[in-house]
């Protein structure tokens, strides 16, 4: 199925079952992202933000 399709059949939902798709897709969106946050702090590309944590918090 296209994204065209998808977009099509969308419009023809009910209101219920646009909230119902809208719901599902805040969830697949925040398990996207949490899967790169993870990914990206085990690559190493969150250590300047953990640095500037550590620096604050003994500045106090």
């Amino acid at each position: 199925m296209s994204l065209t399709e998808i977009k099509s059949a969308v419009r023809e939902l009910s209101p219920k079952e646009l909230a119902e798709l809208a719901a599902f897709i805040l969830k697949q969106d925040n398990v996207a992202w949490t899967r790169q946050i993870q990914d990206d702090a085990a690559g190493g590309k969150l250590d300047f933000l953990f640095d500037e944590a550590d620096r604050e918090r003994s500045a106090g």
